[in-house]
């Protein structure tokens, strides 16, 4: 890669910079972990040296990235509206850069169901912020108590369901490509009486 590259070689060599100065790294503290001398990192940074593609992957490595990333431009598609599933009470945005996860906003009004054969265990990992009120997450044999602004992440393996106590309260979660799976073998992200398994 050269400066006659345009705007992506700018926009990596400006990167690097930033991510150098974030770690709160000097030119000869990155130069050590990247094993280039000072004086080449500086002319990279400027622009007064030819990006080579094993120095980016060098790089990318000292600088606990990855070379996708440092070299990712921007998308025009920034804003993402929301799917609704009216039928679950539903809101999900995928997650453009992870295909494979999915964003869902929920709101609930019944509790946890009091039926362990309800409770659903399935592959995948899935993360929760309470945004409103209060949620009940059976976990296996626990019962958790998740209020507004805590967040919960666990296995989808253990066998789990998520209602509301005390009047309703308003989810977002985050599931990985297999928690998604799950849940859509399941019948859908909700049940019908407001509590989510």
């Amino acid at each position: 890669m050269t400066q006659d590259d345009g705007d992506l070689d700018g926009l990596v060599r400006r990167r690097i910079r930033a991510l150098r100065v974030a770690q709160g790294w000097s030119l000869e503290e990155l130069a050590i972990r990247a094993r280039v001398s000072p004086s080449t990192l500086s002319r990279i940074e400027n622009g007064r040296r030819r990006l080579a593609l094993d120095q980016l992957v060098t790089l990318a490595r000292a600088l606990d990235t990855s070379l996708d990333q440092l070299v990712e431009t921007a998308s025009d598609d920034v804003v993402t509206s929301p799917v609704i599933d009216g039928a679950h009470g539903l809101m999900r945005w995928p997650v453009k850069s992870d295909p494979g996860m999915t964003v869902v906003r929920q709101r609930m009004t019944g509790p946890p169901p009091d039926n362990p054969a309800r409770m659903r265990a399935h592959p995948g990992r899935e993360w929760l912020v309470v945004l409103s009120g209060t949620a009940i997450l059976l976990l296996g044999h626990r019962r958790l108590r998740v209020e507004t602004n805590q967040a919960a992440e666990f296995p989808t393996m253990l066998p789990h369901a998520i209602g509301a106590e005390g009047g309703p309260c308003e989810i977002l979660g985050i599931f990985d490509r297999d928690a998604r799976r799950g849940h859509q073998r399941a019948g859908g992200t909700g049940e019908s009486d407001g509590s989510r398994t």
